[in-house]
Order: structure tokens, then C-alpha cells, then sequence
């Protein structure tokens, strides 16, 4: 074993267990490790760039403009309010309309874009009934990855295994994974909500008072509101339609945040100043320093390494390599980004293919539950899971790497022993 990947395994190890103890914020870790990488030759600054994902910084650069601006309207106060009026202010009602909305969004937008969207909803609405965001936020992190497995379109992984299979069509994810998704996220939420039951309450005073409220107060600049709507429609229309446009996710939420830009700047009572104190800095600059730091073991070999290890102990058994992907695909994820190690595993499936193998169906399959589902096992384990937290910090709520892992990790092992049965009995048997 190198020197090179002794120390960029070291220097992961480390970063991680500091992130764990969270006695230094995770942004500053992240970028030292990621620095570490670059200064002792473990990466050039050119690879280091090249490791760093903009199309993920675009489209959240993009979006958190786009929600920045919506937000001055008073449209997710207003959202807040009615929704709790439709439940009837009863906090495990909305705990179960929030989970689903996040779900259903994830999978029809991205987990990344939906969260930006319903989190400062979750979050006004909580502080009208008084209750704690946590369960909820917690509770929506999970039901994103779940949701953005069920498409093409909801989560990176997926978004890459499409475009290097072509036969793993829009229609094909929907055939194959929608259905088992959204069984796995209802059950999920059962199950959430009865843990987290004893915070799910409030007094019948404040119920009546959310009832008395009138939501269409809360609008208050409905000429911006116009044009905010109109420009999210035609970025979510970007992201459905983006492969015929041959557009990256990032372009389009840029393209859309820039016409906001354009559009709003005379509408708004605030500068461009006010607008980018929006974006959640602090998020982004941990994505980087993590894309640098997973980098510097994508260069090392270490990831291939682990893969290549891992497929020699099947030894081309199909059922055994599906079972495997399926899981080391799970547990990777869950503490390193997602994007390196589907990237590292595609030609390696390929190759299996070239190898002998001629049904690579289940094995495809398992990589996409895998690689989501796998997400939700610790706050790092998903864009998603990092701007939700950073969202909650800007609003004063922490959501810590414990406290999170003890309630998300054992979910995931779940949803991937879920997955494990549906797997095998759909194309295994």
C-alpha cells in the first residue's frame, strides 16, 4: 500500500470522526481535508477542480436564488397556513401531508430543488403550532431520498445510470422503482411518526388559532409572486425536459435564477445584496471541500480498490453481485458522496456485462436503490440531507450528526432490506 493512499485514507478517516464529534463545524473539516489532499500531492489543484461537481453547486446556487426571491413574497408563509388549516392544525396529520408533498416533489423535480422549496414552509408552520421542525425536517430528508429514487430524473445516481444505460428509459425507473418507493416511504413514515409521537402535539388553542388566521394576508407583493411562479414553472419545465434539451440540471436552475434576477430586480424592495445573503454559503463550501476530499480517494484507487474486491467475491454469481451492489452501494453512501462511487461502479458493471454476465438488469437496479436509499444514512450521505441542515441553522435549529444517525441510519438499513426482498424476488427468481 502507498504512502499516497495511506495518508488520503487517513485524512478521510480523520475528517469524518471530527465531523462525527462535531466539536468543529463540518464546512471547516471538509475544506481542510480537502486541502490536506491538495497540498501534499494526493490531488493536483486541476484534478481537485475536476472532482468538484458544479452541475450539484449550479443547481443549488440556482435554486436557492430562485426560493430566495419566492420567499419575499410571503408564498411559503401562505402555504404554511393553509396547509395546517386543511389538516385542521393536528400536528400528526401534517407531519404525514409534509412527508408525502416532499416525496412526491423529490420525485418529480430533485430532492435537492424540493427540499428548498418545503423547508421554510415546515419551518413557519411548526412556529404556528409551537411544536419542534425536527421530527418534520428529519422525517422529510428521508422521504426526498426515498422519493427521488422512484424516477430518472430524482437523484444523481439515477440521473447516471440513465444517461450510461440507454435502455434504462424515464419509464423504465417508473415501471421499476416508483411503485416500491413510495411503498417504502409510506411505511417509513408510519413508523417516524410513531417514534417522534410525543412531540407531535400541541394545545387546542393553538389549532383554533391557525384555523382563525387568513393565509392571503400572509401574500405581500403579488406583481414579484407572478413572476416567481411563472419562472419556477419554466425551471421545473427545464428539469423535466432537460435530456431533449441537452441541458445539465445546473443550467437550467441557473438559467431560471438569472431571468429571476433579470425580471424581479425592479419588483423587489431589496438589492442584489439581500438576494445572494440567501444562499446558503456555508452548505456549498462543504460540498467542496467534500468533492475534494472523496477525490482524493477516487485518485488514490481506493474506491475502485473496494469495488474491484468486492465484485471478486461473487465470482459472477448474479444473485450474490446483485445482493452486494445492493449494499455496498448502500453503505458507501451513507458516508461518502454518492456521485464518485456510481461513477466508479458503471464500468465496472459493464465490464461484468463484457465479462459473461448477460442479465445486468438486477444489478443496475440494485445500484440505483442502493446509492439512494443509502443517503439517508448520516447527514453527509446526500445533498439533500446537508441543505436541509443548513436551512435549519440559518433558522436557528441544529440538527447534529448523532442525533440524526440514531434516528436515519437504522431507517436505511431498513429500506435496504426492503429493497433486498424486492430485488431478489422481482429478478432473481
Amino acid at each position: 500500500m502507498s504512502t499516497q493512499v495511506v495518508f488520503a485514507v487517513t485524512v478521510f478517516i480523520i475528517v469524518y470522526a471530527l465531523i462525527i464529534s462535531e466539536k468543529i463545524h463540518r464546512t471547516v473539516l471538509a475544506m481542510v481535508g480537502g486541502m490536506l489532499m491538495v497540498v501534499f500531492g494526493i490531488l493536483s489543484q486541476e484534478q481537485a477542480i475536476h472532482h468538484i461537481d458544479f452541475n450539484t453547486i449550479g443547481l443549488l446556487v440556482g435554486m436557492m436564488i430562485i426560493v430566495g426571491v419566492t420567499g419575499e413574497t410571503g408564498l411559503f408563509r401562505y402555504l404554511a397556513i393553509w396547509t395546517a388549516k386543511k389538516v385542521g392544525g393536528d400536528p400528526v396529520k401534517l407531519f404525514y401531508a409534509l412527508a408525502t408533498l416532499t416525496a412526491v416533489c423529490s420525485a418529480l423535480l430533485d430532492n435537492v430543488t424540493t427540499v428548498l422549496l418545503t423547508v421554510p414552509v415546515t419551518i413557519s408552520i411548526t412556529r404556528q403550532l409551537e411544536v419542534s421542525p425536527l421530527p418534520f425536517l428529519i422525517t422529510q430528508i428521508i422521504a426526498s431520498n426515498i422519493g427521488g429514487t422512484a424516477t430518472l430524473i430524482g437523484d444523481p445516481p439515477n440521473i447516471m445510470i440513465g444517461s450510461a444505460v440507454k435502455e434504462l428509459t424515464f419509464m423504465a425507473f417508473i415501471d421499476n422503482l416508483a411503485a416500491f418507493s413510495f411503498l417504502t416511504h409510506f411505511i417509513v413514515t408510519a413508523i417516524l411518526a410513531w417514534v417522534y409521537r410525543g412531540r407531535l402535539k400541541t394545545t387546542d388553542e393553538l389549532r383554533e388559532k391557525i384555523m382563525q388566521l387568513d393565509e392571503t394576508k400572509q401574500l405581500t407583493n403579488i406583481k414579484l409572486l407572478k413572476t416567481c411562479l411563472a419562472v419556477l414553472a419554466l425551471t421545473i419545465f427545464l428539469f423535466a425536459t432537460h435530456q431533449f434539451f441537452h441541458l445539465e440540471s445546473a443550467t437550467a436552475a441557473l438559467f431560471g435564477a438569472s431571468i429571476l434576477l433579470l425580471l424581479a430586480a425592479k419588483q423587489s424592495e431589496h438589492g442584489l445584496e439581500h438576494i445572494f445573503h440567501k444562499v446558503e454559503w456555508v452548505a456549498l463550501f462543504f460540498f467542496v471541500g467534500l468533492f475534494v476530499l472523496v477525490g482524493g480517494l477516487v485518485e488514490t484507487g481506493v474506491i475502485k480498490w473496494l469495488a474491484q474486491e468486492a465484485m471478486k467475491l461473487t465470482a459472477g454469481n448474479i444473485t450474490a453481485t446483485s445482493m452486494l451492489i445492493l449494499w455496498l452501494s448502500a453503505i458507501a453512501s451513507a458516508f461518502v458522496d454518492n456521485i464518485p462511487f456510481v461513477a466508479t461502479m458503471i464500468p465496472l458493471i459493464k465490464d461484468m456485462g463484457a465479462l459473461g454476465i448477460t442479465n445486468l438488469e438486477p444489478l443496475w437496479w440494485s445500484l440505483a436503490l442502493g446509492a439512494c436509499l443509502g443517503g439517508n444514512g448520516t447527514i453527509v450521505g446526500a445533498s439533500a440531507n446537508i441543505i436541509v441542515v443548513g436551512l435549519a441553522a440559518q433558522e436557528g435549529y441544529n440538527i447534529s450528526f448523532g442525533g440524526f444517525f440514531k434516528v436515519a441510519f437504522p431507517v436505511m438499513l431498513l429500506t435496504v432490506a426492503m429493497s433486498t426482498v424486492y430485488v431478489y424476488l422481482r429478478y432473481l427468481i
